[in-house]
């Protein structure tokens, strides 16, 4: 099976890839490893629809890894606002500048993944599409496409380490970067979590999971854990048409990132509820928000009157231009909240 594999999959990605922002065209040779190298960080964990506008904003703005490099940390972490996993962008910036201090990236997926932020998959899918060498790329998509052409049954976690190894046995030398993205895209289109079209795939012969029927199947996912639902508080402090924003601290959720004064809670505990100091406080109702480990509902909670005490240590920012703060979508929602009721 395995020498058949890549010639299928090639022969079905030169007429049915994805036309990406980021993307080369099939036979296209390799593509800019910036572009590639943020596209993935960018698509970790996140949807080809929703990275595709954020990406494109990027490149006009940083349109290399050198301008990427000599950026403020706090505009990129602004522009980055609402994509998520937010310390993708904090390893960017410092992935940005080790790769502009030696003079740009380098080529082998070894040396590749000596940079900050670039763990395995991402290490692998830029030595692969941006310089064609023989990397095996596995992301989500790809795991369930060799878990099924394979019909690997262990569950997952477990089962990634035979995964690996049958993806590698069917990476070929040439055309590397083709197959990575082939790969994905079989996953993507017709390799589906849910209702696999079959039908359509051009791997439909060999796939040993299709044989008994199996697909829709694998690869198996352990179950599910509830996740803890956290409570906490947001702090709405406006004085003439501004609103006070701080910086949150460069570790820990939403870190480096502006946001609303808050009281503290975490993925592990919920907000003390007290507020940044005394003074008459109104609730203008809460917000929900989904983490990746937990769920938080966040009170919206504003200043009436004067402060009694001296304010947290931030900025004053227009409230009719809260749209260009950058803030993470928890406290856009918390901001929206507060300007609807306030």
């Amino acid at each position: 099976m395995q020498d058949r594999v890549s010639p299928l999959l090639l022969a079905w990605y030169d007429s049915h890839a994805r036309d990406l922002p980021w993307r080369v065209p099939p036979g296209g040779g390799s593509a800019d490893p910036y572009r590639v190298w943020l596209s993935e960080v960018m698509l970790q964990q996140t949807t080809t629809a929703a990275v595709a506008p954020y990406f494109r904003k990027f490149i006009d703005k940083w349109p290399d890894v050198e301008a990427l490099a000599a950026a403020p940390e706090e505009e990129i972490m602004g522009e980055w606002a609402g994509l998520g996993y937010y310390s993708r962008a904090r390893n960017l910036v410092a992935c940005a500048r080790a790769v502009a201090e030696r003079g740009g990236f380098p080529r082998s997926e070894r040396e590749l993944r000596e940079l900050p932020g670039l763990g395995a998959y991402t290490a692998a899918a830029v030595a692969a599409i941006a310089f064609g060498q023989r990397a095996v790329v596995v992301d989500a998509n790809v795991e369930r496409v060799v878990a099924r052409l394979f019909a690997i049954d262990d569950p997952l976690p477990a089962a990634r380490k035979a995964i690996r190894a049958a993806a590698e046995t069917i990476t070929p030398e040439r055309r590397a970067g083709d197959f990575a993205q082939a790969m994905m895209d079989l996953g993507a289109t017709i390799c589906t979590a849910r209702d696999p079209k079959c039908l359509l795939c051009p791997l439909a012969d060999l796939c040993r999971a299709r044989e008994t029927g199996r697909q829709a199947e694998l690869p198996v996912k352990p179950p599910r854990k509830p996740k803890p639902h956290r409570r906490g508080a947001a702090w709405w402090i406006e004085r003439d048409g501004k609103v006070l924003l701080v910086t949150r601290p460069g570790k820990g959720m939403l870190g480096g990132m502006r946001a609303l004064p808050d009281d503290g809670w975490s993925a592990r505990r919920d907000g003390s509820g007290d507020p940044p100091m005394p003074g008459e406080w109104k609730n203008l109702g809460s917000v929900q928000h989904g983490f990746t480990h937990f769920t938080l509902e966040l009170s919206v909670m504003a200043l009436a009157g004067q402060a009694s005490g001296p304010l947290p240590e931030g900025i004053w920012h227009e409230i009719g231009k809260l749209e260009d703060a950058g803030l993470p979508t928890l406290f856009a929602k918390a901001a929206s909240r507060a300007r609807e009721r306030g």
